[in-house]
């Protein structure tokens, strides 16, 4: 392909543990492609915040952290200053940091530019909450991925126990409510449907089933672009 012609994109947008990080990555591999978490990148930022003592509410500080700092990603790990935090990142404090980080204007902007450097060939699935909105919106396939708050509590808790994380459900259950509402109701880029995404619920759905809906999605649309 010629450089100057844009790689295809598959965005899944979707609030938070509605599986989207999960059915990116499958969808993918399916489809040999470059997988961006953007979820990754702000939950980066926060560690980093976190670890650096530069607050929630200072923008300015939040941007030059996110342009600054040392990161990169691989089938492995996530990496921050040469640490895989892939683990870390994960963790409740750091996710909470992330969500009320989110929203600041200046940050995402600072983000903007390193997750457009992430579009190559032969294409790339992107997951976040703009992905299709802000970050990419001349995708070839957008998918808004939805599960109902309760589902997507106890996928949060199972993955957080698995992870040797301590957590209760009715804490999360709480958590996921303040951060959906965060989300949606932020100045920047807020957490909403594209006008033409596909709406995806996966509440009743296996995560192989999911995947396999929207590669075909994604295939069909392709098809119908050459």
């Amino acid at each position: 392909m010629s450089d100057d012609t844009a790689a295809p994109v598959v965005t899944i947008d979707g609030p938070t543990a509605s599986g989207k990080g999960a059915v990116s990555a499958g969808v993918a591999a399916s489809l040999g492609w470059h997988y961006l978490d953007s979820g990754a990148l702000y939950r980066l930022v926060g560690l980093a915040a976190i670890r650096a003592g530069v607050a929630h509410d200072d923008p300015g500080a939040l941007a030059r952290l996110a342009r600054e700092m040392e990161m990169a990603f691989d089938g492995s790990g996530v990496w921050l200053a040469g640490e895989d935090v892939a683990a870390a990142i994960r963790a409740t404090e750091v996710g909470a940091m992330a969500s009320r980080i989110a929203g600041h204007a200046l940050l995402r902007s600072a983000l903007l530019e390193r997750q457009h450097a992430l579009r190559r060939w032969p294409g790339l699935v992107a997951d976040g909450r703009d992905m299709g909105t802000v970050v990419f919106p001349d995708a070839v396939l957008k998918v808004f991925l939805t599960a109902s708050v309760e589902v997507r509590a106890e996928r949060r808790y199972k993955q957080l126990i698995e992870k040797g994380f301590s957590a209760t459900l009715s804490d999360l259950l709480h958590d996921l409510r303040e951060r959906d509402r965060r989300d949606t109701e932020r100045a920047a880029a807020p957490l909403v449907a594209a006008e033409d995404a596909v709406l995806v619920d996966s509440s009743e759905s296996s995560l192989a089933e999911v995947i396999d809906r929207v590669v075909g999605l994604a295939r069909g649309r392709l098809r119908s672009a050459r």
